[in-house]
């Protein structure tokens, strides 16, 4: 197909963009910043909060990967986040919907679920149904997003496919993980969750291909923790009282991907645990 992927200067972008290569789609790479290395595609310029230049991007192609936002809260002032965040994605929706697109896959995010979690969660592993709990505008700006996806999805008959995507690590990014491990109230903001940049370009594929009707959104996070305890003993002793709904692994992710694979077909492949020395795990 030929595939428009927005946000390509960043890293989802950027691997995105090489994953989709790899398997011979036509990628037309667009981003209001310049990209830091070499995509192997020219990169158009183009900022996604006008929407004629949303559509002018999309114009030509057949599906959309949409990663452009503010990536995460704090960046921006509250009120630029949630305004810009939700432009670009209503333009890029809206544009999607006018050219007759045959799929959109988007950058959701964990935080819609209660991320980060200074207020306990309601049980744990953490699934889909545990939504939607915004605590800042960048998590609203996301909220507000699905509902969006969900109704142009019903008005155009595109699918839509949501990845609620945990914080992203590139594979130079493990080398940190062991400072991590002597507190576990560093992490706990995301029940110690993270995803490697090369599952989120699997997923992004996977959201363009299966069978899905309507606009469907599912947590894509790694495997495991970021951690090196189990974690039953992470939950007890920083959640105390926050029930577990079904067993886990040892060291289980508990952020549900259940979902994403039901749906998706995703099974993450990658692992801090394939970076970090074993002397060190």
């Amino acid at each position: 197909m030929r595939i428009c992927v927005t946000g390509a200067s960043g890293k989802a972008g950027r691997a995105a963009v090489a994953h989709l290569l790899a398997y011979g789609h036509e990628v037309v790479a667009t981003d209001v910043e310049p990209a830091p290395v070499d995509l192997g595609v020219p990169l158009l310029r183009a900022d996604l909060t006008d929407y004629g230049q949303a559509v002018e991007v999309l114009h030509g192609t057949e599906a959309v990967v949409h990663l452009a936002n503010i990536p995460a809260p704090g960046l921006r002032t509250p009120a630029l986040t949630l305004s810009a965040n939700s432009t670009m994605n209503s333009n890029v929706f809206l544009g999607a919907a006018q050219l007759g697109l045959a799929r959109v896959v988007w950058a959701s995010s964990e935080t819609t679920l209660g991320l980060p979690f200074d207020t306990p969660p309601r049980y744990a592993p953490v699934d889909e149904a545990h939504f939607p709990v915004p605590t800042t505008t960048y998590a609203l700006s996301k909220v507000v997003s699905e509902s969006l996806a969900e109704h142009i999805a019903g008005w155009s008959g595109i699918p839509f496919v949501g990845l609620r995507l945990s914080n992203i690590f590139l594979p130079e990014d493990y080398q940190r993980v062991p400072s991590f491990w002597a507190d576990p109230h560093s992490r706990k903001w995301n029940l110690w969750g993270y995803i490697d940049v090369r599952d989120v370009a699997e997923a992004c594929r996977l959201g363009l291909e299966a069978p899905v009707s309507g606009a469907r959104n599912v947590i894509i996070a790694a495997a495991d923790t970021i951690m090196d305890r189990p974690s039953v003993d992470l939950l007890a002793e920083v959640f105390p009282g926050v029930p577990l709904r079904r067993e886990v692994g040892e060291f289980e992710t508990l952020l549900a991907i259940d979902g994403a694979r039901d749906l998706l077909g995703f099974a993450p492949q990658h692992s801090w645990r394939d970076h970090v020395d074993a002397d060190r795990a």
